[in-house]
């Protein structure tokens, strides 16, 4: 292949989705799944490589979401994407919801994703901290993230192969607005002994 192909992937929700950028074409396959995107990832990216007569050493960029949203989910995809580029020596482009919403909203004001609790993720501006408040509490005027899982994914890999024409390669770093719900134990280690 002589264009540059963007692979673009993301697990931030209950879902992989992966598009493949080749010029003006760009096709999808969204697999619904509340667990088991480690698994399903790599069999997903490699069906849609080959459903399209790709392969990993035609790859320019690999462009990932990076959240927010489901924090196992943005690690998943987020690792993914690192190892493939170190492995395959290509860079790799954190896109963020935030982004991608923007994108196919055609807004650069205030956006929300969805969180979990009746909550939302809020960004004022593409360069603001995003902040997690009520969903009610999110200003009228927002984009929300209701579009499609797919519009989303290929928005990932526009956004990525623009940004690499420009040379504004966004790290690949999970965008977290609140911390785990993981928490550490409460009961003290067992006590090693020295044999």
């Amino acid at each position: 292949m002589d264009a540059v192909v963007i692979l673009a992937f993301d697990t931030s929700g209950p879902h992989v989705a992966v598009a493949l950028l080749v010029g003006s074409e760009c096709p999808v396959v969204v697999r619904n799944l509340a667990r088991g995107q480690a698994e399903a990832l790599v069999p997903e990216i490699e069906t849609l490589l080959s459903a399209n007569g790709a392969n990993w050493t035609d790859l320019t960029a690999i462009g990932v979401g990076v959240g927010p949203g489901n924090f196992t989910g943005i690690r998943i995809s987020v690792s993914a994407a690192r190892g493939m580029g170190l492995g395959l020596g290509i860079p790799v482009i954190g896109v963020s919801a935030f982004d991608t919403t923007r994108q196919i909203a055609a807004s650069q004001g205030p956006v929300t994703v969805p969180a979990p609790r009746d909550q939302v993720y809020l960004s004022l501006t593409s360069d603001g901290p995003p902040e997690l408040v009520k969903a009610e509490e999110a200003p009228a005027s927002v984009a929300a993230r209701d579009f499609a899982t797919a519009e989303h994914a290929r928005a990932i890999a526009q956004i990525a192969k623009r940004r690499l024409a420009t040379g504004v390669l966004t790290p690949a770093k999970p965008l977290y607005v609140k911390p785990a719900d993981a928490a550490p134990a409460r009961d003290a280690p067992p006590t090693i002994v020295d044999a």
